[in-house]
């Protein structure tokens, strides 16, 4: 007996996943749409829909008369094995039709282990897993998304991928695509004109060679594509489209809250981050911006509590200026104001002062690596001294739990360096007793949560070794054994998995058969560690005789091409080579506020580089 959706609702775990109806949900009238675009989030519902990206794409795209975007989350075992059952293909939220009679269908990507759930939602969705395997019939595929700026192991299942920031390009993309549909759509003349675009990057005009050693002899366009794609960015935040209502989830999700982003970038160049190398330029919104449309966030949705959004809230030059703006109305609703992505160097007296009369939780800061030297050759720029004195001013403002994040495996790190943070640790708590305006009668709490480094493209150390898991398993062995308190506790990220994502994290194309490998094999949801099994991986590796080590524990040559090289984040390979230097010599370089160090993102003449 085959069972239709709503049956299957009443079967599942937490079905309001699969329903949508949320407050603030779009339904438009299909009959009168030209693009149909489902907006794929690889990974559960509470997860997704606490993604800023995805809220903000949702609602522009939605904005557009012609366009009808709609969300689409992975399910859960049950509902999966349910679907698989009863012949009910991968479906959006909104109109609840099956996503593979779309447009477009679009995902993105936080984080390499989602790779094989992007999968296992386009084989739930009736669509050939394989680029070359989709016609003119089939929608598009595309990613963005800050793993797309090393795609190349994902390459062989997508058509497109965008590059940076999507608000404008997006549009651009639905704009040539409605043109061609009006002349007769091609998917193979679509994409090669699409190419052209700045930002996207069409992966099947690209021909990749290698050497006998593995490593990569050129990566050749075909016809016309350019040599190079550079990333999109938004030059003026100010005017770039922002929701003023996001969709209630009638569920609890992991941000529960309304979300104001209030700049994009960093200006700190922390050598192992990422993020603060690919989204550069630093550009800042306004403080009436943000006050608006904060304001606006919390009456369209009724959430009692938004945080400002930013990879690092107390770098906002005018922080000073927008709390009093903000805090004028929420205090009257009694609306609490969340400040994630705080830096101990930013953490004011002041500050502290104005965050006092807000619903109090724990502070979280992260030093990254316990001793100065370590500190130093990653360019964190912080001392001890500025480390103690923040946490003695929250303790002073009544705070008694603070949260630190470290690494281990970063380059050059020792075990005494490792020692260290268990030490700093303690220095902490010492503090906290010390401080005669401390909470009497309370104690203190250090939550000390400790993640193994990986390193990334587009940083300074994308050349180096990551740790093997034996070595890092034996450093926080290391840990554990220093700890002398129950003031402390210690929480640290499992090995394997950071093992994977860093064999993922700067592979090549060829990963794309292991990747398909794992997941006929039963992978979907490795970014759960429930349902991870690294052997499963390591036995696909050995299938198609690739070495897990060449991709995660091999040191790089400066002059070797890497899988990356034909893709442009602003950051110049000879910048990162000098900052990779500075590292291994335990030389720190400025912020981009006290002086330009020449990345190359200033080519953009945007926000902090016209300063």
């Amino acid at each position: 007996m085959a069972y239709n959706l709503d049956e299957l609702l009443r079967m599942v775990q937490k079905p309001a996943r699969y329903t949508g109806g949320e407050l603030n949900s779009v339904v438009k009238n299909k009959e009168n749409i030209g693009v149909r675009f489902a907006f794929c989030f690889p990974d559960l519902y509470e997860v997704g829909m606490s993604h800023l990206g995805m809220k903000i794409l949702y609602s522009l795209l939605n904005k557009q008369p012609n366009v009808f975007c709609e969300r689409v989350f992975m399910p859960d075992t049950d509902m999966e094995e349910l679907m698989r059952q009863n012949s009910i293909r991968l479906f959006g939220l909104e109109s609840r039709d099956a996503i593979d009679t779309f447009d477009f269908v679009g995902f993105t990507f936080q984080y390499e282990l989602s790779y094989t759930a992007a999968l296992n939602m386009l084989d739930l969705a009736g669509l050939p897993i394989r680029a070359a395997n989709r016609d003119s019939s089939h929608p598009l595929v595309i990613a963005g998304g800050p793993c797309v700026c090393n795609p190349e192991p994902i390459a062989d299942f997508f058509d497109i991928f965008v590059l940076g920031e999507g608000e404008e390009v997006i549009l651009e993309l639905i704009r040539l695509y409605n043109s061609h549909k009006e002349k007769g759509y091609d998917k193979t003349a679509f994409l090669h004109q699409a190419a052209h675009i700045e930002g996207v990057y069409v992966p099947s005009l690209y021909h990749v060679e290698y050497n006998n050693d593995g490593t990569i002899a050129n990566i050749k366009p075909r016809g016309e594509a350019p040599a190079t794609i550079r990333k999109r960015i938004i030059g003026d935040l100010d005017t770039v489209y922002y929701p003023e209502s996001f969709v209630v989830p009638f569920i609890d999700i992991v941000h529960d809250r309304a979300m104001s982003e209030i700049f994009r970038g960093c200006i700190r160049g922390c050598r192992f981050c990422q993020a603060g190398f690919i989204y550069r330029p630093v550009r800042e919104k306004s403080p009436e911006v943000i006050n608006a449309q904060s304001r606006s966030l919390c009456k369209s949705t009724g959430y009692e509590e938004f945080s400002l959004s930013s990879l690092s809230t107390s770098d906002y030059t005018k922080l000073e200026s927008l709390l009093p703006m903000l805090l004028e109305w929420a205090q009257e609703q009694n609306t609490n104001i969340s400040l994630p992505s705080l830096r101990i160097d930013g953490f004011s007296e002041e500050l502290a002062a104005k965050l006092n009369v807000l619903r109090r939780s724990g502070l979280t800061f992260a030093p990254e690596a316990g001793s100065q030297r370590l500190r130093d050759s990653i360019n964190k720029n912080l001392t001890d001294n500025d480390i103690l004195e923040t946490a003695n001013k929250a303790f002073t403002a009544g705070w008694t739990a603070v949260k630190l994040y470290f690494m281990i495996g970063l380059p050059t790190e020792t075990f005494d360096d490792v020692a260290e943070i268990i030490s700093l640790s303690q220095k902490i708590v010492d503090r906290y007793y010390k401080n005669p305006n401390r909470q009497k009668g309370k104690g203190v709490n250090v939550s000390v949560s400790v993640s193994s480094f990986v390193p990334k493209p587009f940083t300074p150390f994308q050349w180096e070794p990551q740790d093997t898991m034996e070595m890092l398993e034996q450093k926080q062995t290391h840990l554990r054994s220093l700890l002398t308190t129950k003031k402390i506790s210690l929480h640290w990220h499992d090995a394997s998995t950071s093992f994977l994502e860093g064999i993922l994290a700067r592979g090549d194309r060829r990963l794309g058969d292991v990747i398909e490998g794992v997941f006929k094999r039963g992978c979907k949801r490795d970014a759960w560690s429930e349902h991870f099994n690294l052997q499963v991986w390591l036995d696909a590796l050995d299938e198609f005789g690739l070495d897990p080590s060449f991709y995660a524990n091999r040191r790089r040559s400066f002059d070797e091409i890497l899988p990356w090289d034909h893709l442009d984040y602003g950051v110049t390979k000879k910048f990162l080579i000098k900052e990779n230097e500075c590292a291994h010599n335990n030389v720190t370089t400025p912020n981009c506020r006290q002086a330009c160090s020449g990345c190359g993102a200033a080519r953009w003449k945007k926000g902090v580089c016209l300063s």
